[in-house]
């Protein structure tokens, strides 16, 4: 069964304004979605599924869904504030959606095999779906579930324009996951990193960046964790329910282990404005380097 990949594209783009999930990145108009589902088709990936707002379907499907219909299996879960267990209210001020894990947890009636979670917005390189496919092709769910994560060097995934925050790793002797911590504000400072809540990095530490790869179960315990995370938190106006988080205490509770499966990969992200022209640059320079086609 070949595995899915999730798209998690429900964002609001707060820092960067607009709907840049849409906008063109590639030498022919192509967005940064366009490259992520080129990569995943060529690496054995057997169907697609959109994680969207109602708000903006029409525009997504006719800017980036329908690129795709006609070349593999395109499925559509959409994410709203008022999509929460029976028992729950929303709290009247609350703008932000519920999170990136309430975003995969919406998509269960669309996924039976493994599958793979990426940002939309995010760039990951083809290596990189290359070796979450590996994983996913032979993943099983039993008694402990196995997941895994694609690890990014830090200072492959630091923007000139401003701070970022990354999911910073810490792993085993054998290359599984001890902790994500997530670090705020991170920016470059010589051929490192420094954020401010006073650490330093070498810039050689692997971080998350939302590149996952699961198994179905991961649904019984996304399904557990958001209701005791509504229960403790529901009523406040921000809070979000977090990958990392629920990836975190599973490891902890000895109810899964995430192998972390390393890359070179440059990421490319537009988490600014001024951050655009950057990736545009580094996309030429990948398709001039013949990694992609002048047109997807």
């Amino acid at each position: 069964m070949k595995p899915t990949l999730l798209v998690l594209a429900a964002g609001m783009g707060s820092r960067y304004g607009g709907l840049k999930q849409v906008d063109p990145v590639g030498p022919s108009g192509e967005t940064i979605i366009d490259y992520s589902i080129h990569d995943a088709l060529r690496s054995g990936f057997g169907k697609i599924v959109f994680v969207i707002r109602r708000d903006i379907e029409s525009t997504f499907r006719e800017a980036v869904g329908g690129r795709f219909e006609k070349k593999t299996d395109v499925r559509y879960a959409f994410q709203e504030l008022d999509m929460v267990p029976s028992g729950f209210t929303v709290p009247p001020g609350r703008k932000k959606p519920w999170g990136t894990g309430h975003a995969i947890l919406v998509a269960e009636h669309e996924i039976r095999e493994p599958f793979a979670v990426i940002n939309g917005d995010d760039f990951y390189g083809s290596s990189s779906f290359l070796a979450m496919a590996d994983f996913l092709k032979t993943a099983r769910d039993s008694d402990m579930a196995t997941y895994a994560m694609v690890g990014f060097v830090l200072r492959k995934t630091l923007s000139e324009f401003g701070t970022v925050s990354r999911g910073v790793c810490e792993t085993d002797e054998q290359g599984f996951l001890r902790n994500v911590v997530e670090r705020t504000k991170i920016e470059k400072s010589g051929t490192g990193a420094k954020c401010t809540e006073k650490h330093s990095f070498s810039g050689d530490e692997f971080v998350s960046m939302n590149l996952w790869g699961f198994t179905p179960s991961i649904f019984d315990h996304l399904r557990r964790q958001f209701g005791e995370f509504l229960k403790a938190k529901g009523g406040e106006e921000k809070s979000e329910f977090y990958i990392p988080t629920v990836v975190n205490r599973l490891v902890a509770e000895d109810r899964a282990r995430v192998k972390v499966l390393p890359t070179q990969e440059q990421w490319y992200g537009v988490t600014y404005q001024e951050d655009r022209p950057h990736v545009s640059a580094g996309i030429r320079a990948l398709v001039e380097a013949g990694v992609y086609p002048e047109r997807i």
